[in-house]
């Protein structure tokens, strides 16, 4: 199993609340280990499949014994726990193009184009005061620091404060100040955070990986880099006009680093899951659905619902066997 604190530099592992220096795996409140815990990862829009996976779980009696949540995983996973699903799932399935602009504040003269305050104010509607400690099972939310990049664990303090922090996505939504330390998307460090489970000892570990089918095997491509690019007043007929071209002027600065983000996104969640392979791996075939898409809501749970159902009767042995 390769060594991540060795090739990475000491992992800082982080409370929400003082952000202790001696915060570690075993200051999370003690864990039941006869379910399976689950390490949700990131995936912006695509991460709405978890709420099917969650659904089809506590469908088939599967016992959840803690989650571990990366960005969007985070979200769902603090809000399930903290039994505000439906209302979450209520508000995805509502959402249109026109209601996710609304909710984006832009800020042009801050660390991100969105400042996020809206969406802040919907997530308190529901879930104002609500801490980790209140929750029935353990939770950490997976962020990164952005001075240092060390990964922090977020298991104690706000819920909301956390949540926030571990979807920052950068360049589109400002870093949340957590305690003095500039915090943004986990899926910088950790897109699935099978490690966090693995550091409560737990016996059985099921990821939920939203990235699966994205890219497909990494492959390195010789290409020839061709002629200088051809200026937009040249000529009709020496005008690149290919549909390849025309999706390329079509990508936004939001889209080309969300895009750019999705590769990091995919690249690291291969490595880190070679390292640190779950029991079992959930992955709803989500690669259609773009990552700024979360109007597609619909799709996305029953995705992940179908996807979890299919390894039902796995799961249940694997529970009988902690019985």
């Amino acid at each position: 199993m390769l060594d991540w604190a060795s090739l990475y530099g000491r992992t800082d592992v982080r409370e929400a609340n003082g952000l202790s220096s001696s915060a570690g795996p075993s200051d999370l409140k003690p864990v039941n280990k006869t379910g399976i815990s689950l390490a949700l990862g990131g995936g912006c829009a695509r991460g709405w499949a978890h709420i099917g996976v969650l659904r089809a779980l506590d469908e088939a009696g599967i016992e959840i014994s803690m989650i571990a949540g990366t960005s969007i995983g985070a979200l769902v996973g603090g809000c399930y726990l903290a039994g505000k699903l439906d209302e979450l799932e209520e508000f995805a399935r509502s959402l249109t193009k026109r209601r996710i602009f609304g909710l984006l504040d832009i800020n042009l003269r801050g660390s991100g184009l969105f400042g996020g305050m809206r969406l802040d104010a919907r997530l308190r509607e529901h879930l104002a005061g609500v801490r980790f400690e209140d929750l029935p099972k353990p939770f950490v939310s997976v962020a990164a620091e952005i001075r240092t990049g060390h990964e922090i664990w977020l298991s104690s303090g706000s819920l909301i404060t956390a949540m926030r922090a571990s979807y920052a996505l950068p360049g589109v939504f400002e870093p949340v100040n957590c305690n003095g330390r500039m915090l943004v998307d986990g899926a910088l460090v950790n897109p699935v955070p099978v490690s966090v489970c693995r550091a409560q000892e737990q016996p059985i570990v099921v990821a939920v990986n939203l990235s699966s089918d994205n890219f497909g095997r990494a492959a390195v491509i010789r290409h020839n880099a061709g002629d200088l690019p051809v200026e937009h007043d040249a000529p009709a007929d020496r005008r690149p006009n290919d549909a390849a071209h025309a999706k390329e002027s079509r990508l936004g600065i939001t889209g080309v680093m969300v895009e750019a983000f999705n590769i990091i996104q995919d690249r690291i969640s291969r490595a880190r899951l070679a390292g640190d392979p779950p029991d079992l791996s959930i992955q709803p075939k989500l690669g259609h659905i773009g990552m700024a898409e979360f109007h597609r809501a619909d799709e996305a749970i029953r995705f992940g619902y179908d996807a979890t159902k299919a390894h039902v009767g796995e799961l249940t042995r694997l529970q009988t066997v902690l019985a």
